[in-house]
Formats: structure tokens, sequence, C-alpha cells
């Protein structure tokens, strides 16, 4: 049967089982700059989650020069970006890795989402302007740019139809983004940028909606099993009272996206999906060198000033993120019980104290994380409630 939708993941469902026993480890090109923080640790806690289900080793963090006596599985901590570091890491394909390798560091950032604002604008190495095009019309109006010359001009180009939001691309969770309504904000919000870090860095310039939904759609392909989603994602105030990422709702399908597709969505889920799908693809052909075992997008349904209800991918993650709890919970539940044809599964993270865990859920962090303070993490499992 053909399959409904166009982007599934191909890599990583083409990967060859691995059945030997190997050594999980954590990676990363450099130390945790908060090895004790929550980010760091939720992740390792995820990876030793991750050695229990495929009947592994936890081995920690990976060091460099030991012999592991066994193969290795990596969970990098963030996207690797350097082919180069593959080999050492025993690293063939998808089956050896819990996340992605792009071909260039701007790959794994939401640079790639929007196309240059004109053909002879300035770019880096790698830089493809075939997926700008492709994508187009399955992502929010905007522009990549790399010099304040191309971002002024990518700004008052959105400007003509509303308010223009600007965002870094090293930004997480809504961090590093500001709104500019005129061009003198749109100015003062670059040059604060400045040249040098537009030009080593880029910004994203896009059409800004308000009453934002965020869906979250994605793939994660773990040993022998396979798994594909759509949700919700959850703004919360953190602790200095700033709307921050508040956690996922996910419908967890066994299988691929037929699977998914086959059960009941509204139109604007269906939606997403196929945007998501659209984008996926794309970035498979037009970034050679890109792969993914595990693979989200943020969708984005608003308004924006005009009263225009519109709707778009507007990143993506190749890496462990604030859903793989509940992503691995979908996956042992599957692994638990053949019968199950979908679950849902959540993650909530809470700032402050006097947090209600619910019971039955696994606790990935609780503590006083010496960046953002106190935070809880937890993800819960409903293997009753789907279509």
């Amino acid at each position: 049967m053909k399959s409904e939708y166009p982007g599934a993941i191909q890599a990583a469902t083409s990967a060859p089982p691995r059945a030997a026993r190997r050594a999980v480890v954590m990676y990363s090109k450099t130390p945790p700059t908060n090895p004790d923080g929550h980010e760091s640790c939720s992740q390792s806690r995820i990876a030793a989650r991750l050695a229990e289900l495929l009947g592994h080793e936890f081995a920690g963090e990976h060091e460099h020069g030991r012999d592991y006596g066994m193969p290795l599985f990596v969970v990098p901590r963030a996207t690797i970006d350097d082919p180069g570091e593959l080999q050492g890491l025993g690293i063939r394909d998808e089956a050896d890795m819990f996340g992605g390798v792009v071909p260039y560091p701007f790959v794994a950032s939401k640079l790639i989402t929007h196309p240059l604002p004109h053909p002879v604008a300035d770019a880096p190495t790698g830089w493809s302007r075939e997926f700008g095009e492709r994508v187009r019309e399955v992502v929010l109006p905007g522009y990549s740019a790399f010099s304040l010359r191309d971002a002024l001009a990518a700004g008052r180009a959105l400007l003509s139809s509303g308010a223009v939001r600007v965002k870094k691309p090293s930004g997480i969770g809504g961090i590093g983004q500001s709104v500019a309504r005129n061009e003198d904000e749109l100015r003062e919000q670059l040059e604060e940028i400045g040249e040098d870090k537009l030009h080593e860095e880029g910004v994203v310039l896009e059409r800004n909606l308000d009453a934002v939904i965020t869906r979250s759609v994605g793939q994660i392909r773990l040993g022998p099993h396979l798994a594909t989603y759509c949700g919700i994602q959850h703004l919360t105030p953190n602790n200095a009272g700033r709307e921050v990422y508040g956690g996922s709702d996910l419908l967890v399908a066994r299988g691929d996206f037929e699977a998914l597709l086959a059960l009941d969505h509204d139109d604007a889920v269906r939606a997403s999906i196929a945007q998501a799908g659209v984008y996926h693809r794309a970035a498979l052909e037009c970034f050679p060198g890109l792969m993914a075992s595990r693979a989200n997008y943020d969708v984005a349904e608003g308004v924006d000033e005009s009263g225009h209800r519109l709707s778009g991918v507007l990143e993506q993650s190749w890496r462990i993120g604030g859903a793989t709890g509940a992503e691995l919970a979908a996956i042992e539940a599957f692994q638990s019980d053949p019968s199950l044809r979908a679950v849902r599964a959540s993650t909530r993270e809470i700032y402050g104290e006097a947090v209600n865990i619910p019971p039955g859920a696994t606790v990935y962090f609780q503590g006083d994380d010496r960046f953002v303070g106190l935070i809880t993490k937890y993800t819960t499992l409903d293997t009753h409630a789907h279509p």
C-alpha cells in the first residue's frame, strides 16, 4: 500500500537490527556545562532506561580511548554536527545510536526552516536553497539571514503583513526570541545581536502568531521497536515567571505513520502530520549525510495580526528532547503488551516547590538546578485512553 505520509523516516526504518549486547553511553563533544542540572541528569536517566529496555548495559558518559569490551550504542546529548566524530564512536547508521547526525551544524537548527531573502544573500557552506523552496508551503512565512543587510530586507518584507518574530537559532523553548512591530524595533533588535553574530550564527525572521498551539509530530526507532506519534506541547511559568516549555501530551502508535494515521484525528492534527512529513522528506533529500533514529517536529498553529489562521513547521529536533521520556514510556508499554495498538504518554516540567507527582509517574529530575532553580520533570502513561 502506498504511504499516506510522504515523509516517513526512510533511513531509520531501513537500518539493520543489532542483536549483540552493547554499552550504552552518553556522548557530547564537550563536557556538559551543568552536569548536575535538570537537562543533563534527565538525559542520563533516559539513557539508563533505554539501556534497560534494550537489554544493554548503561556505561555512563563516553570516555575516549576506553575499551568497553563490547560495541557501543550512543546517545548524543546534542545532534552530532561533525560527521568526523562517527568513526571514533562506531556509528555506522541509525541503529547504532538514539539521536541524529547532520552534515553541517546549521542543519540541526531552526535556520533551515526558511529560505534566504534573495538569491544572492549570504549563506554558509552547505546551505540548500532547494530545501527552503520545497518546504515553503508547510512552514510559516519567514526568512533566514546571515547579515544585517539581508536580515533588515527580510524583516521589512514581513512587516508589510504584520509583526515579525526575531529568533536566534540557538534559542530553546522560546528563549532568544523577540517581536518587532515596526522597522525601528526590527533594526534595534538586529543591531543588538550584532553583525558578527549574524554572520557567524544567522537569524530567523518569521510571521508572528498569537494564540499559538504547538503540536509535536515524530517517530522513533529503537532496536526492534518503531513508534510514531503526534501531540501537544504545553507552556508553564518558570521560576522567573516567564512562559517556557512545560511538557508534552503524546498519542503514540505502534508502527509507522500509516499506523498513526489509522487512528482518529481532527483536520488540524492530520494537517500537522502532513506538514511534518514534507519537511522531513525534504531534509533527508536536500542534506546528504543526515541520519535520524529520533525525529521530532514542532508545528505551530495560530493567528496573525490580520486575523488569518496559519500553521507550519517551526523547527526539528534530531536528538533526545523534552518528549523523550514519554516516547520511551510508550515503547516500554508496547514491549510489555504486544496487543497494544496505541497509548497516550505525557511529560511534565514544573517549576517551584510543592509539586504533586501523580501515582505511577517516572521522575527524571527533582531538585534545585543552579541555573533555573527548583524544577521537577516526570512522565506518565495511559494505556487505556486512546482511539
